[in-house]
């Protein structure tokens, strides 16, 4: 075939542009089509609202939302990502679900935190999102009825267990009644898009100690400035072009500034798990974990032996066991424990009795969805 032959055989620029707009209009036709769809789904949301407002059933289920998902990335042939689906659905289940209540959601505040990000993660963006200045604080107004529910940190792969949220969880009746895993990637955010001109950097205390190598080769000698939250920070950088934050994506898109260096964290795979708390404790869905907190008396000889025989003997996998000291009574200790199964289930509610027996005191925190991506 000759040069000529090969040009007159590539496509015109006007049969190219005659091609494109077909295709355009073939994606704005399946568009019309999946919002007739969405209407559909809207209509059948409203509909199951009306039969479930007078039995006071519950309008979120983790659960639900959670299978969901994965039945969907099961039955999905492509192309497009099964990465794409959760948060495409989050957002559509979200938006629908407040056709039949709009929700109210506390969580560890200002925006832009990543307890900000997990909340949005599991909840969308259309509820009511409540930030909170402590931990106790998200508790006690989902207690008090003030909230629907709340998002708060339970333990991170580096840290470890987030105290104030075991202590709050003791001390309160609410109930943990769904989980999440959020990947923490930390990032410089600042006015500009460079690292000239900055002078110092701020964030709260855990992501600077987990970026402190990467801010001595990149920013040798900075002022290093701690603040209550990764929010906090970034309200900071908003207002000084001479500061930096190191803080979330979603802080960025809060305060407007720029994502100047992405995943400045000097270990990688770092993973927050989150719980999510109410007032009610969620049927059982075939994939659970239950929480419950133990005492056992110091001069009780093998007690914590006794109290775990009764999982080992029932065949219940105990997940997590993490000890916090007592308050007021030096050398006592709460055992924390996560077990697979849901209370209601015969073997592990069989287990907790025989446990409590033998405890000084006991307390089941919650039974609730595992959160998808828990290999726990």
């Amino acid at each position: 075939m000759t040069e000529r032959d090969a040009k007159e055989r590539e496509p015109s620029s006007a049969d190219l542009t005659s091609e494109l707009a077909a295709l355009r209009e073939a994606i704005d036709a399946v568009d019309a089509a999946i919002l007739e769809r969405l209407n559909e789904r809207a209509r059948l949301v409203q509909q199951v609202g009306e039969r479930k407002r007078p039995h006071r059933s519950p309008v979120y289920v983790a659960s639900r939302e959670r299978d969901l998902v994965a039945a969907l990335e099961a039955r999905n042939r492509g192309p497009f990502p099964n990465e794409g689906l959760a948060p495409v659905f989050r957002e559509i289940i979200s938006a629908t679900r407040s056709l039949e209540e709009v929700m109210r959601v506390a969580y560890l505040g200002p925006e832009g935190t990543f307890s900000h990000e997990a909340a949005l993660k599991q909840f969308g963006a259309l509820v009511e999102l409540v930030p909170s200045t402590t931990i106790r604080e998200v508790v006690t107004a989902t207690e008090r009825g003030q909230v629907d529910f709340g998002v708060v940190p339970v333990e991170n792969t580096i840290e470890g267990a987030v105290t104030q949220t075991f202590d709050a969880l003791v001390e309160s009746q609410v109930t943990l009644c769904g989980e999440l895993l959020l990947a923490v990637r930390q990032n410089l955010l600042a006015q500009g898009v460079g690292l000239d001109g900055l002078v110092r950097v701020a964030s709260h205390p855990q992501p600077l100690a987990q970026c402190r190598g990467w801010l001595e080769r990149h920013l040798p000698g900075i002022e290093v400035v701690e603040t209550p939250s990764t929010g906090a920070a970034a309200q900071l950088a908003a207002d000084d072009p001479t500061c930096a934050a190191i803080g979330s994506e979603v802080a960025a898109e809060v305060y407007g500034l720029c994502v100047v260096e992405c995943g400045v964290e000097d270990q990688r795979e770092n993973t927050t798990r989150f719980g999510v708390i109410g007032r009610e404790v969620p049927e059982a869905s075939g994939d659970d974990l239950t929480s419950a907190v133990f005492t056992v008396r110091k001069d009780q000889s093998g007690a914590l032996h006794q109290l775990l025989e009764p999982f080992a003997r029932y065949g219940v996998n105990l997940s997590s066991i993490q000890s916090r000291p007592m308050k007021g009574k030096p050398w006592e200790y709460l055992f924390f424990v996560d077990m697979e199964g849901h209370a209601s289930d015969a073997i592990v509610g069989k287990a907790l009795e025989e446990a409590a027996s033998v405890a000084h005191s006991a307390k089941v925190l919650g039974s609730y969805p595992r959160a998808a991506g828990n290999p726990r």
